[in-house]
């Protein structure tokens, strides 16, 4: 027993100490020896992350995104120097955030620069296109995006639902090519995703995000985590009330719900900030390709026959809600409270866990006999799936 006590501590101490050594020399590095990386001249940095146009007042959220801390001496408008209060103090350490209140009599629609100059006369802008109400939150306001994220996310998906007896009558192949449809579609959905965080990221996140980065960490690691938990639930559907085909349907429902989440977030934001045709453009063209995600969700539930005809529509309900209604809480996050990192963050785990279902089903098509996936009906499947959802993301 010592003996075994002892090889165990000699384990453990095998990996301890290289990991000890680490912690000893960032100690030192930031530490004793911090004047070896002291050369070069550290630049500031200031990102004006929010604008928000209150009644005779403009508001703007700045953090300090450089290696050294800086004081915020001047707001201006258009170039033009204006009185402004900062809120907590206008000294930020780094990655510290400050709201400046600028009083400011500005007109609807008009496009504004709003700078921010530090002590040391370094400036930064942000350009406003067209100026908006903040949009503060209200009880009409907050059916309005209800409404919107019904229209956009529950009754799409639920008419794509209405595909399930047609897909139940099919044969294999054809059954396979709707799996492959799924995934076309899927594919497109998780690029999309992956392509709206980055450019959120590019024009709204200071470079020291890395929002490139940023974004594919996010993607692995709700790849990896929604995987996992999938896999489990598949696993375990033998074993509960859930069968396989069940099982697989709700985890493509809640890859697509947050997926529908972060374009319920992309509406909402156009509407804050006063894009009315483009947040027109967005609701009806994610309406329209929305319609396709049921078929998604339809495609494993088909051919599950244990289900009676109650038992389905309840399920079929239920899934549907699952998809579609993160578009309603998107919406409302996105109009009332919108910030470009939580956007970055949830667009990217949506993407994520699109993935992770694409995988459940390429498996699943495997284990009904195209071993490959090399089968005419797939290759078809999925190239027609992301050219349909291509064509009707035109509208966006």
């Amino acid at each position: 027993m010592a003996l075994s006590e002892t090889s165990k501590f000699k384990v453990i101490a095998s990996g301890v100490i290289p990991f000890a050594f680490v912690v000893l020399m960032m100690l030192y590095i930031f530490g004793p020896g911090a004047d070896l990386l002291d050369f070069g001249v550290a630049l500031p940095e200031v990102t004006i992350e929010k604008v928000d146009f209150f009644d005779s007042e403009i508001q703007t959220t700045v953090r300090n995104t450089g290696p050294i801390p800086v004081q915020i001496a001047i707001a201006d408008v258009n170039d033009r120097i204006q009185p402004a209060a900062v809120e907590p103090d206008g000294f930020l350490d780094r990655y510290e955030t400050a709201l400046v209140r600028i009083p400011f009599e500005w007109n609807e629609s008009e496009p504004y620069r709003i700078g921010i100059t530090i002590d040391d006369g370094t400036r930064f802008e942000k350009e406003i296109e067209s100026a908006a109400f903040v949009l503060e939150f209200t009880p009409d306001l907050a059916i309005f995006f209800a409404i919107i994220g019904t229209y956009v996310g529950i009754i799409p998906v639920m008419i794509g639902l209405l595909w399930l007896p047609f897909i139940r009558k099919i044969s294999k192949s054809k059954y396979h090519f709707f799996l492959a449809l799924t995934v076309g579609l899927l594919l497109f959905l998780g690029i999309d995703a992956i392509e709206e965080a980055i450019e959120v990221s590019n024009e709204n996140l200071a470079g020291s995000f890395n929002g490139i980065l940023l974004t594919a960490t996010v993607v692995v690691i709700s790849f990896i985590g929604l995987y996992y938990a999938g896999q489990k639930l598949i696993d375990r559907a033998d074993y509960s009330k859930l069968t396989k085909p069940v099982a697989i349907a709700l985890m493509i429902a809640i890859g697509i719900g947050l997926h529908n989440f972060g374009e319920g977030l992309a509406i909402g934001a156009a509407v804050g900030l006063g894009s009315i045709a483009f947040s027109t453009f967005l609701i009806v063209g994610f309406a329209l390709h929305n319609t396709t995600e049921g078929i998604a969700i339809a495609g494993p539930l088909s051919k599950d026959k244990t289900l009676s005809k109650k038992s389905l529509i309840t399920k079929l309900i239920g899934f549907g809600l699952i998809a579609g209604s993160p578009a309603i809480f998107g919406a409302w996050i996105g109009g009332f409270s919108y910030s470009p990192f939580s956007s970055v963050i949830f667009l990217a785990i949506g993407a994520g866990a699109i993935f992770q279902v694409i995988v459940v089903i390429l498996r699943l098509i495997r284990e009904e006999g195209d071993k490959n996936l090399s089968g005419s009906s797939v290759v078809a499947g999925i190239a027609i799936g992301m050219l349909v959802m291509y064509l009707t993301s035109i509208l966006v």
